[in-house]
């Protein structure tokens, strides 16, 4: 009998023998922990939401689901001042990507991304084996864009960002997001957005004069659905037109009857988007001075994160110290960060723990 690694092997692809996998971020099965290390948001979605999943739930779940979810691409196009057939929608932002990825990416020359940003990206590259250059954040974790610019741009596949990026937070000017669009006017410029409801600038209303621009949108972060595995993409319909090619080649079903009537009821109720995001956004700010008072470094953030290092003290062991105490942050081993933490905003009361939490971790740690 073959071992494991043999069948592995011998089974596999080529290319399933090369993949690392993108980890998500723990989800604990442990009760009563202070979860704060995956933007989740803290706050539950409108209650208009769980009466319109209850009432889908009890009609139709015989029937397949409209494949085009074409309530929920209304309501978004409504919401955002665009056609119906300027939106695409796919099973959380992470499938949109995916699409994205393989639909305008592989051409044969490299991805241009930031060197610190969403590492599902370059997961995606290694599944569809298309090269990247990644072009680094300046010394202070901004994007640089002049550092994209290049002689030929049909000589690279595309470029893709995080506004704001991810894990830093740090969000681009709109100025700065049109440079880039003209730099590349041949490719495409992928504007990744999970997190612009929280103070970022979006890109939404340069879609009508820019055909080369895809925004990509979450509902699990602003919206509070990060259960229902909602994402979506707008753009010019030519480029809609090609992630529908990818999907319908994948899966014509994407999202279920569930996610497409509670999605279409969190767009209805802007009054609880409103009050939750600002909520988030306030608590950030009275974080990001708490953690100032305590002697981390806070990176100006527009995300429903901050992104804090120490310079006394080493992250991870501040990460194992807060785990011990029941909360939980994201550190991440990687280069030119492994000494910061990402520090989901959660409630107040959540945000006090944390402080105290990280308190008596730095009194004992001095």
């Amino acid at each position: 009998m073959k071992q494991n690694s043999d069948l592995n092997a011998f089974f596999y692809s080529p290319v399933v023998r090369r993949l690392v996998p993108y980890v998500p971020g723990e989800q604990p099965k442990m009760e009563g922990l202070i979860k704060l290390n995956t933007n989740e948001n803290p706050y539950p979605p409108s209650p208009r939401v769980l009466a319109a999943i209850l009432q889908a739930a009890q009609q139709g779940l015989q029937l397949y689901p409209d494949p085009d979810a074409t309530p929920l691409r209304q309501a978004i196009a409504a919401q955002h001042g665009l056609a119906p057939q300027h939106v695409f929608l796919g099973n959380g932002s992470d499938e949109v990507l995916a699409h994205a990825f393989f639909a305008f990416f592989q051409h044969g020359c490299p991805l241009l991304m930031p060197d610190i940003s969403y590492s599902f990206y370059q997961v995606y590259c290694r599944l569809y084996g298309i090269p990247v250059e990644t072009v680094p954040l300046t010394e202070t974790l901004r994007l640089d864009v002049a550092a994209y610019a290049r002689a030929d741009s049909s000589a690279v596949a595309g470029v893709v960002i995080a506004n704001p990026n991810a894990p830093t937070g740090v969000g681009l000017p709109l100025a700065q997001v049109e440079q880039l669009l003209r730099l590349h006017p041949e490719r495409v410029v992928l504007v990744d957005e999970a997190y612009v409801d929280f103070g970022g600038d979006s890109a939404m209303g340069l879609i009508a004069q820019y055909p080369n621009l895809l925004v990509v949108h979450t509902l699990s972060k602003s919206r509070s659905l990060a259960g229902l595995r909602i994402g979506f993409a707008c753009g010019q319909a030519h480029l809609i037109e090609a992630l529908e090619r990818v999907k319908n080649s994948f899966n014509s079903y994407p999202l279920d009857r569930l996610a497409i009537a509670g999605g279409v009821a969190a767009f209805e109720d802007q009054a609880w988007f409103e009050q939750t995001r600002r909520a988030v956004m306030s608590s950030r700010e009275g974080l990001a001075l708490a953690l100032e008072d305590l002697g981390f470094q806070v990176l100006p953030s527009q995300a429903n994160f901050v992104f804090v290092r120490h310079p006394q003290h080493d992250a991870a062991a501040i990460a194992a110290a807060l785990r011990a105490r029941g909360v939980l942050v994201r550190h991440f081993k990687l280069p030119r960060i492994e000494q910061y933490l990402r520090i989901s905003i959660g409630t107040p009361m959540q945000c006090d723990a944390l402080v105290q939490a990280l308190a008596s971790v730095l009194a004992a740690l001095a």
